[in-house]
């Protein structure tokens, strides 16, 4: 059992659990008593088979044991039991061997040390404690037989060392019991290491459990202090800003939310009277330059003391929101203006005609150039322009169907941009380029009113560059089969505020009737795509289409 204390040695990491532990106890004790033994009989009494039988007894007690706390580990749970009832066993097997080795001299005293070094790895501190008395009542109580044998001759001639006996009794329990001592120490700090160990351990895996759930919610989250500095950004943060956590730590929460101290402090004053946070809102601009709509909402930071040691914000990107109901409160806007343009339409129509027939025939019948006849060609002229509205008015209230063809995109582009380039839309220092794929790109769509749609988008671009500029335009394909169109100007730009209204009719920011986009808007939305705008003042403007598409190879 010597071997026992070196192999308990690396139960002390804490790697193993107590039914390991229990199997090495099983295996390690029959293997050192096979060594020990083994030693017993090279040492003291030779390699003959009668040495042999000598031991062969005790080792087969210890083998028998063996099977048996291996079939107990197999059939039962109660660990902690069977680990105590084998250390019992232990000291009486123990017991038996320095019985009949003499007691007092038996070189295996030292053996009651070691059962009781190794219980400390596998029970409590008092059940070590427990053992040690045991060891030594069971010493001293085979010491106390041997001494109280009087009737022994053998033993007469020892009575006088009585005395001396005693001491060495008194030493070896002492012994016992200040290894017990240290045995209980050391396992109650084992026990307390498994602890730690576990402390830690669950620590780090709510740590772990409370990283992949911020990172894993789809709102936006940021931590700040106090005075609304940010030291956190969670990865749908990122993704929504367009900012790295790196890029923002540090920065004022400002940058996103807009001015927000006393945003904070109201949260605040709301959080104490454990009300709900109120939703705000705010105006963002991403790491790209795109305009956001946040909505956020802020909630105070404790630390483990209770104390408000800063802030939490929750953000969504509410822009689509938005978005979404500005289309549905212009769609309402929209078919009241087509209600009311079908209504009116031939009313003013009818009499416009007549009035520039009237004019045209009085003019036919005055001589030369006067001052009338200036006026009559003013006349006119605002007939025509007036003519055309009602006529974009009508075409904008009433639009024809559709008729769906397939068509090249990129063929139709390049040919409305001839067109554009000789006609007197284009001034100088004005020039336009196409970016379009050598392969067809078809889709399903009115190639007229696509070709308006290309129309109205360019002639607005031209007309925001007035001092000259570059309008580029690229038709790029998407996965889902979605296709994008894209015009971007380098003009004057708009502010947000004209983006907002770009598309309501009436809302020129070129000088126009105000009426281009907004068919430009129903066209494409009739035909299942979207549009979007980004554009700032002195920048240029990007005017992005996307509308399904069909390759050519996926029709074939």
């Amino acid at each position: 059992m010597i071997g026992l204390a070196s192999m308990g040695l690396i139960f002390t990491s804490g790697k193993y659990s107590l039914g390991q532990k229990l199997w090495w106890l099983i295996l390690g004790r029959l293997v050192a008593a096979i060594v020990l033994f083994s030693i017993r009989v090279i040492w003291g009494h030779g390699t003959g088979p009668r040495s042999w039988t000598a031991v062969f007894p005790p080792l087969m007690v210890v083998a028998g044991f063996t099977a048996i706390y291996a079939l107990a580990r197999l059939l039962s749970k109660a660990l902690v039991i069977q680990a105590r009832l084998q250390f019992v066993i232990d000291i009486i097997l123990v017991t038996s061997l320095v019985w009949t080795t003499d007691v007092i001299h038996s070189p295996y005293i030292s053996l009651y040390i070691v059962v009781i070094a190794i219980s400390s790895l596998f029970l409590q501190p008092r059940d070590a404690i427990v053992i040690s008395v045991g060891c030594a009542v069971a010493f001293t109580g085979s010491a106390l037989v041997v001494l109280g044998a009087v009737d022994n001759p053998e033993t007469v001639a020892a009575l006088d060392e009585r005395a001396q006996t005693f001491q060495y009794v008194g030493f070896f329990d002492i012994a016992f019991l200040v290894v017990g001592l240290l045995s209980a120490r050391l396992a109650g700090r084992q026990s307390r290491s498994d602890q730690l160990k576990a402390a830690t351990q669950s620590l780090a895996t709510l740590r772990a459990l409370h990283e992949r759930i911020v990172e894993s919610i789809r709102s936006g989250l940021v931590t700040t202090d106090l005075q609304g500095r940010i030291y956190s950004f969670n990865a749908a943060a990122e993704e929504i800003t367009g900012y790295g956590e790196s890029d923002v730590r540090g920065q004022d929460a400002s940058i996103f939310f807009g001015e927000i101290k006393e945003i904070i402090a109201q949260s605040m004053d709301i959080a104490r009277v454990s009300e709900a946070s109120p939703r705000f809102e705010a105006n963002c601009l991403t790491k790209d330059g795109l305009r956001l709509r946040l909505g956020f909402s802020i909630s105070p930071l404790f630390s483990e003391s209770g104390d408000t040691t800063g802030t939490v914000i929750s953000f969504q990107d509410l822009t689509h929101i938005r978005a979404l109901e500005e289309t549905s409160r212009r769609q309402d806007r929209l078919a009241a203006i087509g209600r009311m343009a079908a209504s009116i339409a031939h009313e003013i129509r009818n009499p416009l005609a007549a009035m520039r027939g009237s004019i045209q025939m009085l003019r036919a019948d005055m001589e030369g150039e006067s001052s009338q006849t200036e006026l009559m060609e003013i006349i006119l002229r605002e007939s025509d322009r007036l003519n055309r509205i009602i006529s974009d008015f009508l075409s904008y209230a009433r639009p024809r169907s559709i008729i769906q063809s397939k068509i090249d995109v990129g063929a139709l582009l390049k040919e409305t941009f001839t067109l554009l380039r000789h006609s007197v839309e284009m001034r100088d220092g004005q020039a336009i380029e196409e970016e379009v794929p050598e392969t067809p790109v078809l889709i399903d769509a009115d190639s007229e009113q696509l070709r308006q749609v290309f129309w109205n988008l360019a002639r607005n671009a031209l007309q925001a560059m007035p001092a000259g500029g570059t309008l580029h335009a690229t038709i790029e394909m998407q996965p889902n089969n979605r296709l994008r169109i894209a015009f971007t100007d380098t003009g004057r730009g708009m502010s947000p505020q004209q983006v907002e209204h770009l598309f309501e009719p009436f809302s020129s920011t070129t000088g126009g009737t105000g009426l281009g986009l907004s068919i430009v808007y129903q066209i494409i939305r009739d035909h299942g795509g979207t549009i979007n705008v980004r554009s700032r003042l002195g920048q240029g403007t990007t005017i992005t289409i996307e509308m399904p598409s069909e390759t050519e190879s996926s029709t074939s």
